[in-house]
């Protein structure tokens, strides 16, 4: 059994809290759901941060060298171990509302679903999975439609006619 990771949020946009009044029980499930897919069992922290395009493109741009904005960026923490009696913090997380909000009528899927989606996929990214070659990138995939099962999320990778149902793993 996976220990519930510790998490705190911040509600930069306050359209997420408008669009998301659940937001911080919703990331706790999500988070909760890639750790026990990716057993993992060990105590830790992260942050989510849940802003606008302009702060996500901002960041995009100072740590990715991209100057657009973007769904959602993850940050792991640089690798120290925690102090004694403390938990380790494993990273950081940003979510675009803007871009989410888009993404998600685009692919005709509810916010709330399209968030949990990014939540999961952020933390696993988080943990140390990648996407940036096939491989790595079918198993991350798996671990996604596995967690987002146990949250009640559909497959957002299944083909639904000409429509991209998913947004992040495979960037055009």
């Amino acid at each position: 059994m996976t220990n519930a990771p510790h998490i705190d949020i911040m509600v930069e946009d306050s359209r997420w809290s408008d669009a998301l009044p659940e937001a911080e029980k919703l990331a706790q499930q999500a988070v909760t759901a890639a750790f026990e897919v990716a057993a993992r069992t060990e105590s830790t922290a992260l942050s989510v941060l849940l802003t606008g395009d302009g702060r996500i493109a901002a960041l995009n741009r100072d740590f990715r060298g991209l100057d657009k904005p973007t769904n959602v960026l993850s940050f792991p923490a640089v690798e120290t171990p925690a102090l004694p009696g403390e938990i380790a913090t494993l990273g950081d997380i940003a979510l675009a509302y803007d871009t989410l909000s888009r993404e998600a009528f685009e692919a005709d899927k509810t916010f709330r679903n399209h968030f949990l989606h990014l939540i999961v996929h952020a933390s696993l990214h988080l943990i140390g999975y990648t996407h940036d070659l096939d491989e790595e990138a079918e198993r991350m995939e798996v671990l996604e439609i596995t967690a987002l099962a146990a949250l009640g999320v559909a497959n957002p990778y299944e083909e639904t006619g000409d429509r991209q149902t998913a947004f992040g793993t495979r960037e055009p």
